[in-house]
């Protein structure tokens, strides 16, 4: 009971002390700035942020009273803003706030706000580009895909593991299971561990996937094959067999069909495409077991999603478009 009560009290304060952030900030935008030129608000705010310093103490730095006025920027619903303050702290919303696009920051939120994300975490995923990678993964999952948007990432960064530069795909596997908690916060939300090597009699042959999970969000079995190396064609095959024996003899009733996740240390995503492997299920994606420096992570996962977004683009086209021979001179 005492615990609850704290926590109902915590979550009530960190509400009120976000609410009142928030109208700071609003305030310092219409009334104190509104009609004030560019070069007098830096001073305005200075002498603002003494003023409240003096009465109130700690809490009304410059730095912090320019946050606050962002803040009622970034999140102009004050409703929205009561709504979300139940569920996230006024540090995660500092973290959203440095985030760019609503697209973007649309999905940190979902994913803070389902999985229940501390500060650290969120920050972490931010700086980790989740919300590219995951617009990396969609890019292989048009229209008509039995793959669910929003579902899986591309590339995984598989750091935590340890691997040098050399292994085997069985020493992938045994990391995976040592760093068992960390992979499932990397894949999704909502996966829980099934089996590995699951295995597989048909005919007279034995097979062996190398891990199963379950998402309880999809409803789903997921199949998880580890690669090490290019991806080749011939994993589709594999995994189309995997997948018909999970959805004949695993899958429940009230279960939707499994997917498929092939990791490869290395993938042509041209060639994915051209497969149309999402229409049975499949996605395939890489996995990096050592990221760059900082900066030039950011760079790269860039590049791979403006590739991303030229295939959708492209898709998008009518043959006559692609096709110079068919277009017709204005």
């Amino acid at each position: 009971m005492i615990e609850q009560t704290r926590s109902t009290v915590a979550a009530q304060a960190n509400a009120a002390l976000t609410l009142t952030n928030w109208q700071i900030g609003h305030l310092i935008n219409t009334d104190v700035l509104a009609e004030q030129r560019a070069e007098y608000a830096h001073e305005i705010v200075v002498t603002l942020s003494r003023q409240l310093t003096a009465h109130y103490g700690r809490g009304f730095d410059r730095a912090n009273l320019y946050r606050m006025r962002q803040f009622s920027q970034v999140f102009p619903d004050p409703d929205f803003v009561a709504t979300l303050s139940q569920q996230l702290s006024w540090s995660h919303f500092i973290a959203l706030i440095a985030v760019d696009g609503n697209t973007a920051r649309d999905f940190y939120i979902q994913q803070a706000v389902d999985a229940r994300l501390s500060v650290r975490a969120l920050r972490e995923l931010i700086g980790r580009q989740g919300f590219e990678r995951r617009e990396i993964a969609n890019a292989q999952t048009p229209g008509g895909s039995a793959v669910p948007l929003d579902t899986f990432s591309d590339p995984y960064f598989l750091d935590f593991l340890g691997l040098q530069d050399a292994y085997a795909e069985r020493d992938l596997e045994d990391a995976l299971i040592r760093d068992m908690e960390a992979f499932l916060l990397e894949v999704g939300n909502g996966w829980t561990f099934v089996a590995r090597q699951k295995r597989m009699t048909i005919g007279n042959d034995d097979f062996a996937l190398d891990l199963l999970f379950y998402s309880r969000p999809l409803h789903r079995l997921i199949a998880v094959e580890l690669k090490v190396g290019r991806f080749k064609p011939a994993h589709e095959g594999q995994m189309k067999l995997y997948l018909k024996w999970l959805d004949r003899y695993e899958r429940r009733t009230d279960e939707e069909p499994p997917l498929g996740l092939i990791l490869c240390t290395e993938t042509s995503r041209e060639q994915v495409e051209l497969l149309e492997m999402h229409k049975d299920g499949i996605v395939v994606a890489e996995y990096w077991t050592a990221l760059p420096p900082r900066e030039e992570l950011q760079q790269r996962i860039a590049q791979i999603y403006r590739d991303a977004r030229e295939r959708i683009a492209r898709r998008t086209l009518s043959p006559a478009d692609h096709d110079p021979a068919m277009r017709t001179n204005d």
